[in-house]
């Protein structure tokens, strides 16, 4: 036996390992999480499913990755306001040991965001709310977020056109995603039912900025003006995230969403990515994502 493999052999019994066979190569298995989807969808949990329990105190970031780890959550959506501080930027050794827990964890963080409003008539108010989503974007960096949520936002504006509303908008987002586009984060705007509530809307606005930098969080629950599925089919294309919800609304009324028909729709757009759940209302939150993030993998299957 020559000196090398002897060095060999010592060096590796220091470390505890076993020698395996007698080819002088040896393998050591590491656990590993339940690969992605064969179509590339992974599932993901959106912070908010958890939002009274994360404001009150009883449960915290690290809990709420735990929980993804233990249910099998190959992501977790860590929301703005349920960081310390929000809307101030916490400190970094605080977003790093964050980053670290989750990594740990075996669980991606799929995406961040903040409650911003871009509606707002004056522009010296509607400054901070870029300066909100400037400061967080560097945030989602920090933590490997790739995608930064924001809204369009709420405000009436009576009396003044919705084009110089939808104008004004466009200049700020833009803002947003030259920035985003920095620091490696893609800005996506989610419809909400409030200043955007159609596909129509949501593809215009995207369209009009044209950058691989923006893209769409599509909320499957925001969709109330038409039918929610066949607008899910006209917006897919512009998706760079999900808050996929326990219901739609269809014709008025709250449905139970039919999960079959959203995952023909995603394949059939060749989504890639992260499929993050939201859990809304009444209710244990955690058996309540728990049977959704059931149903959703059977959907998967």
């Amino acid at each position: 036996m020559n000196d090398h493999l002897h060095r060999r052999k010592f060096l590796v019994s220091l470390a505890g390992v076993p020698i395996l066979s007698s080819i002088g190569v040896s393998a050591v298995s590491s656990p590993k999480k339940n690969p992605a989807n064969a179509n590339g969808l992974k599932t993901s949990l959106n912070a908010f499913s958890f939002n009274d329990a994360l404001l009150k105190g009883n449960m915290t970031i690290d809990d709420m990755i735990d929980f993804c780890a233990a249910t099998g959550f190959e992501g977790v959506d860590i929301t703005g306001y349920y960081f310390k501080g929000y809307p101030q930027v916490p400190p970094d050794d605080y977003l790093f040991q964050v980053k670290r827990k989750a990594f740990g964890s075996g669980v991606e963080i799929s995406g961040t965001g903040v409650r911003n409003d871009f509606t707002i008539a004056d522009k010296s108010k509607r400054d901070l709310e870029v300066t909100l989503v400037k400061n967080w974007i560097e945030v989602a960096a920090k933590i490997g977020a790739p995608v930064i949520r924001v809204f369009a936002g709420n405000q009436k504006n009576e009396g003044i056109p919705k084009e110089q509303v939808t104008e004004w908008m466009l200049k700020d987002i833009q803002t947003c995603v030259d920035y985003g586009k920095q620091h490696g984060v893609i800005i996506g705007l989610q419809n909400h039912n409030d200043f955007i509530q159609t596909a129509e809307q949501v593809n215009k606005m995207i369209e009009a900025i044209n950058s691989p930098w923006l893209g769409l969080i599509l909320d499957t629950g925001s969709y109330r003006v038409l039918d929610p599925y066949e607008e899910i089919a006209r917006s897919v294309k512009h998706v760079v995230n999900w808050q996929i919800k326990e219901k739609v609304f269809l014709n008025g009324a709250e449905k139970e969403t039919d999960l079959n028909k959203l995952m023909t729709i995603i394949k059939s757009s060749g989504y890639k990515g992260y499929l993050p759940i939201e859990i809304l209302g009444e209710g244990d939150p955690k058996a309540r994502a728990t049977a959704m993030f059931g149903k959703l993998k059977k959907a998967l299957a």
